[in-house]
């Protein structure tokens, strides 16, 4: 089904304190909101509906929901290469070092395995956790070594999936803060649920974020500072898990396995010069399972980890 196009109507502006406006909206499945250091509500709505509109229009483009996105279109399968646009064709070639510098534990092509896996948090019953032969049947359409990637040609083998779920939004999150500052010289901070970069600090202070705490959400385990420019970006199964014979199995899955990762923290939050290297960063360092610490370490990478 297509969404409708998303209207500046559906914009919501609130005044926050320190001579702040947010600007609120919905996209990618979550709040979103962008805050501008000005007292003028004319300017921050056209903050906003610039950031808004760049959001909703990578959603479009990305979003395996939409049967109309590119990344449907390519999913449904066809016999020829297709020549991908140079912002698809970029897009593709991250996550292709990703994958390689990961040794293949990230890999946008393990989508598949949400076919019989299914995350929705707060301890499902056991009849949720797939059987060793199902996840087996799905592992031949993971591994994006399989796909014939020839930039800016690309052919799925038939059956296999992409999905860019893991670098999506972080994407959307710096596009949408490289749109919003094209109409101001004032600081912004643009926050896609709880992923987020900034351009500057406000005139009362560094930006103040909260990063939840795993074992009792929506509330903060710590707050952090931002006071220059940067990204910031969480990773985790907080919300995201099922419990099976009393075991919690997060929805991070290793694609070389098709099972959850075990021994990794509930989240790692990192610091970045982007939103995209942020996030990234924190989802390898996630998928080192027991390693996770050690990984971001090595990296002299700035980051808070967090255990259930």
């Amino acid at each position: 089904m297509v969404r409708p196009t998303m209207t500046e109507e559906q914009l919501h502006v609130e005044h926050r304190p320190g001579g702040l406006h947010a600007v609120c909206f919905s996209a990618m499945a979550c709040p979103c909101e962008v805050l501008v250091d000005t007292t003028s509500t004319s300017l921050a709505r056209d903050i906003g509906k610039r950031a808004a509109s760049e959001a909703w229009r990578i959603e479009q483009r990305y979003s395996r929901y939409q049967s109309d996105s590119i990344l449907s279109r390519l999913n449904s399968g066809s016999a020829e290469p297709v020549e991908l646009d140079h912002e698809t064709a970029a897009l593709l070639e991250y996550a292709r070092q990703c994958h390689a510098e990961s040794g293949g534990r990230f890999d946008i092509t393990s989508g598949v395995l949400r076919r019989v896996w299914k995350f929705s948090g707060g301890g499902l019953s056991n009849d949720r956790v797939p059987d060793s032969r199902s996840v087996e049947a799905l592992l031949p359409l993971v591994g994006f070594e399989k796909l014939e990637w020839n930039p800016p040609y690309l052919r799925l083998p038939t059956g296999m999936e992409l999905d860019l779920g893991g670098i999506g939004k972080e994407y959307a999150v710096d596009r949408a803060l490289q749109a919003a500052v094209t109409a101001t010289d004032k600081a912004v901070l643009v926050n896609f649920g709880g992923d987020l970069a900034c351009r500057g600090a406000p005139a009362s202070g560094p930006w103040q974020i909260g990063v939840e705490r795993p074992a009792k959400l929506d509330s903060a385990a710590l707050v952090l500072e931002m006071a220059t420019s940067g990204g910031l970006a969480t990773s985790g199964d907080t919300r995201r898990f099922v419990m099976h014979e009393g075991k919690r199995l997060g929805h991070i899955l290793d694609p070389r396995t098709g099972w959850p990762v075990e021994g990794a923290p509930a989240s790692v939050t990192v610091a970045a010069s982007t939103c995209l290297e942020a996030g990234t960063l924190a989802t390898l360092a996630l998928l080192e399972g027991t390693g996770a610490e050690a990984f971001l370490k090595s990296h002299g990478i700035r980051y808070w980890a967090q255990w259930a």
